[in-house]
C-alpha cells in the first residue's frame, strides 16, 4: 500500500510539472506584439510628468578608480544603487537610495532640494534659480531611475534611429521595447534599449551598451522591481528636518555651476561639427553640444583650477597624454583636459563622443582662445 501511494505521489508531481506552463500562462497572459517604434518613442516622451512610485535598482559597469570627494558618484557608476521613489511631478518627488554604508534621501520641494543623510544625521537644502535645476551637474541617484535615464538618453532621438523590441515582463507589468541606435558615428554609445509600461508609457527598464562592437555587457542597467502608477501623496514626498538634525543650506553647489560662475570663457556656436544645444543650456552657462547620446560638454576653467585638476588627472589610472591635453576614457564616457597654453583658456571636455571628436574640439577651442 505504501509503495502504491509513492507511485501516486510521483504521478501527481509529474502532472504538476507538465501543467506549469499553463499555470504560468495564467499568471502572465500572452504578451502583445511590439508597438511601432516611433509611436512608442512619442509615448515615452509624453510621460516626463506622469506620477509613479516603486522600487528600482541601477547597476553601473564603468571601471572608475576611487576618487576621494567624488567617491559617492564613483560608487553609483560602478556599483549597484537601490532606490525607493515617489514621483508626483518634476518639482515634487522623493528618492531614497540605499548603499552598503547607509541611506540617503532626496526630497524635491518648492523651496529646493533637500538631501537627508541618515547615517550622519545631516540635512542639506540646495537652492538655485527661481524654480530651476542646473542643467549640467554631477549625477545623483535620482538620475539613475529608469524614467529619468530613458528620458535623458532618448532626448533628441529621431524616428529613423529607433526600432521595436519584443515585449517582456518587468516588475510584473507588460513592457514594450524600443532600441535606439545613434546614427552619428561620433557617438560612443552603441545602443540604448528601453522597455516601457504598456499601460502608462513610463520606462521600466533601461540598458546602455557602449559602441565598441555593440555586443558587450551593458555599462548601465536600470529597472524597477516593483512599480505603481498610483499618485503619491504630498505627505510621502514632503520633508521637515527633526529638531536634532544638523541642517545646512547652500546655493547650487554643483561643480560645473561654480566653475562657470567664475570662468570668463564662452563656447562657440558649433564645436567639432556639433551645434550648441540651447535646449539644455539652462542657467549654468556651460556650453553643451550635440544631442541625446552624442553629446559634448565644454567646461571653462580658470588657470589655477586647471592646474589642480591637471595634477589630479595625471595620477588617475588610464590617463594618457595627447597633443590636445590629458585624456581619459571610461567605457563610453570620455574626458579631456586641454594642454597648458598661456595664450588660451583651459577647458575640461567630457561627454559621449569619440576621442578624435574631443581632440578636434580641443584644437578649435585653443585657436579661438588665441
Amino acid at each position: 500500500m505504501v509503495r502504491r501511494w509513492r507511485w501516486l505521489v510521483v504521478l501527481l508531481s509529474a502532472a504538476v510539472l507538465v501543467a506549469l506552463p499553463t499555470v504560468s500562462g495564467l499568471l502572465h497572459p500572452q504578451l502583445a506584439g511590439p508597438m511601432p517604434a516611433a509611436l512608442l518613442l512619442e509615448r515615452i516622451d509624453g510621460t516626463a510628468t506622469t506620477p509613479y512610485s516603486g522600487y528600482a535598482s541601477a547597476t553601473g559597469g564603468l571601471a572608475l578608480p576611487p576618487s576621494g570627494q567624488w567617491e559617492s558618484v564613483v560608487r553609483m557608476l560602478r556599483g549597484t544603487t537601490r532606490m525607493r521613489v515617489w514621483f508626483r511631478s518634476a518639482r515634487d518627488w522623493r528618492v531614497d537610495s540605499v548603499t552598503a554604508t547607509g541611506e540617503v534621501g532626496q526630497h524635491r520641494t518648492a523651496v529646493g532640494l533637500w538631501t537627508w543623510d541618515y547615517e550622519h544625521n545631516r540635512a542639506t537644502l540646495e537652492t538655485g534659480g527661481p524654480g530651476e535645476d542646473p542643467a549640467v551637474r554631477l549625477p545623483a541617484a535620482a538620475d539613475l531611475l529608469p524614467p529619468a535615464l530613458a528620458h535623458r538618453l532618448l532626448s533628441g532621438a529621431r524616428p529613423s534611429e529607433v526600432s521595436s523590441l519584443a515585449s517582456r515582463w518587468v516588475a510584473g507589468r507588460e513592457a514594450q521595447g524600443l532600441r535606439l541606435r545613434p546614427s552619428d558615428p561620433r557617438s560612443t554609445i552603441g545602443r540604448v534599449d528601453v522597455w516601457a509600461d504598456r499601460a502608462s508609457g513610463i520606462p521600466l527598464q533601461v540598458e546602455v551598451v557602449a559602441a565598441a562592437g555593440g555586443v558587450g555587457a551593458p555599462v548601465m542597467v536600470a529597472d524597477f522591481t516593483d512599480f505603481s502608477t498610483r499618485t503619491p501623496t504630498a505627505r510621502e514626498t514632503a520633508f521637515a528636518p527633526a529638531a536634532a538634525v544638523r541642517v545646512s543650506g547652500r546655493s547650487r553647489p554643483d561643480l560645473v555651476a561654480m566653475v562657470s560662475r567664475f570662468a570668463d570663457a564662452s563656447g562657440p556656436v558649433v564645436l567639432a561639427g556639433l551645434p550648441r544645444n540651447l535646449a539644455v543650456a539652462g542657467s549654468s552657462g556651460v556650453p553643451v553640444y550635440g544631442r541625446g547620446v552624442t553629446e559634448l560638454v565644454a567646461v571653462p576653467l580658470w588657470p589655477e583650477q586647471a592646474v589642480g585638476l591637471r595634477r589630479e588627472l595625471s595620477r588617475a589610472p588610464g590617463t594618457t597624454s595627447t597633443a590636445g591635453g590629458l585624456a581619459l576614457s571610461v567605457g563610453p564616457v570620455g574626458l579631456l583636459l586641454t594642454a597648458p597654453d598661456e595664450d588660451a583658456d583651459a577647458w575640461l571636455l567630457t561627454g559621449t563622443v569619440t576621442p578624435a571628436t574631443m581632440a578636434t574640439a580641443a584644437e578649435e577651442l585653443r585657436r579661438a582662445g588665441r
